[in-house]
C-alpha cells in the first residue's frame, strides 16, 4: 500500500521521525474539524487519528469518522483525541488501540481534559503534561511504595485544579510543598526524573504498529497488555 493511502494525524504524542521508522505514511498535524473529510476525499484508505485539537479550534466531528467508515476507510484511534473518539465510535467500526482508549471505553476516564496538553505550534513539542500521564505515573509511584495512596490523591487533586497548560510536574510538586511530606516529595521527584513514562507516546507507538499490520494485510490486534 502506497504511503499516500495512509494518513496519520500526529502531534505532541510522538515525534514524526520516530513514527516514520514504524510505518511509512503521510503524517499531518493534529486533526481539526474537516480534516478527516479532506483525507477521505483525497483517497486515504487507512486513517490514524492520534492527536487532534481540543480547545484551539473546532475538534474532529463524529460525523467525519462515520463518513470515513461508511466509505470503507479503516480508522484507527489511540493516545489522545483518537482514543476518545474510538471509545465513542468503536461500535460503528472505528478501532481503538492502547491503554488510554481502554480507560475511556470502560468509563475510567471521561473528560477530554485527561489528554489535553499545551504544545508548541511549529515543532508540535509538548509544553505541558497530560493528566492521564500524571495519574499513571503517580499510580506507579504508589505501587513502588514511594508515595501513599493519600498523597497520590492529593497530588492528583492538585493537578486537576490546574488549567491544562499549567500542568507540569515541577508546578505540581511546588504546589504540594507544605501539604505533602518533603522527603516523600523528594523521592517522588527522583522517581519522575529517572523513571516516568509517557502513556500517550506508548499508545501512539502501539497504534502505528497496528496500522502497519493492517497495511500489510494483517488482522491480528496489537497486544499492548504486556507493556
Amino acid at each position: 500500500m502506497h504511503k499516500s493511502s495512509i494518513v496519520v494525524f500526529l502531534g505532541p504524542s510522538l515525534e514524526t521521525e520516530q513514527a516514520r521508522r514504524i510505518v511509512d505514511a503521510e503524517y499531518r498535524p493534529p486533526a481539526a474539524r474537516g480534516d478527516i473529510f479532506k483525507a477521505v476525499k483525497e483517497g486515504a484508505q487507512i486513517i490514524g487519528l492520534i492527536d487532534g485539537v481540543f480547545f484551539q479550534a473546532c475538534a474532529i466531528a463524529h460525523r467525519e469518522i462515520l463518513y470515513a467508515l461508511e466509505k470503507g476507510v479503516k480508522v484507527v484511534g489511540a493516545s489522545s483525541m483518537g482514543a476518545l473518539r474510538a471509545s465513542e465510535l468503536n461500535v460503528y467500526g472505528m478501532e481503538g488501540i492502547g491503554r488510554i482508549y481502554e480507560q475511556y471505553k470502560n468509563g475510567v476516564l471521561v473528560s477530554d481534559d485527561e489528554v489535553a496538553l499545551l504544545f508548541e505550534p511549529e515543532s508540535l513539542n509538548p509544553l505541558s503534561e497530560p493528566l492521564v500521564n500524571i495519574r499513571y505515573n503517580l499510580e506507579r509511584a504508589e505501587e513502588r511504595g514511594i508515595i501513599t495512596e493519600e498523597v497520590k490523591e492529593k497530588l492528583v487533586a492538585i493537578a486537576r485544579s490546574l488549567y491544562y497548560p499549567e500542568r507540569v510536574y515541577e508546578r505540581i510538586l511546588s504546589d504540594a510543598e507544605g501539604v505533602v511530606d518533603q522527603q516523600m516529595l523528594e523521592q517522588l521527584k527522583k522517581f519522575l526524573t529517572e523513571e516516568k513514562r509517557d502513556l500517550k507516546r506508548e499508545d501512539a507507538i502501539a497504534a502505528l504498529k497496528r496500522i502497519k499490520e493492517i497495511a500489510t494485510g494483517g488482522v491480528k490486534q496489537y497486544d499492548f497488555s504486556s507493556r
